[in-house]
């Protein structure tokens, strides 16, 4: 009767260890992507400092693709100012999904832990 036991044992192992690897994986990928909003905020920061130290009448370009559309200078910021909010959107939404994910994976882990402890004592 003890095989059928080990049998469930090692097969919950395993989901566990699947489940907390993918896990791992999510927060990487979610650390990935908060990394690059910070870089795209930082490159808005920057260039809106560069743009806003221009006249209202100087004449930019706003880059489309393969072309450059002229643009006002304050459209330009306001532009500026868009992208970086919805980088900061984005970025507190990852790190809420980042937090849930290691909660997860805490959990997967003292799931781990109590299956061995539970495996031992038998």
């Amino acid at each position: 009767m003890a095989a059928p036991v080990d049998l469930e044992l090692k097969k919950a192992f395993t989901e566990l260890q699947a489940k907390m690897a993918d896990t791992q994986q999510k927060v990487k990928m979610a650390d990935l992507q908060i990394e690059t909003l910070n870089r795209a905020k930082k490159r808005c920061s920057l260039t809106h400092g560069q743009v806003g130290a221009l006249e209202s009448g100087a004449r930019t370009y706003e880059g489309v693709g393969r072309m450059f559309i002229l643009q006002p200078v304050d459209q330009i910021i306001n532009q500026l100012i868009e992208k970086q909010k919805n980088a900061d959107d984005k970025i507190k939404e990852l790190e809420q999904k980042k937090s849930y994910l290691e909660k997860s994976v805490k959990e997967a882990e003292e799931n781990i832990r109590e299956m061995l402890l539970a495996r031992r004592s038998h």
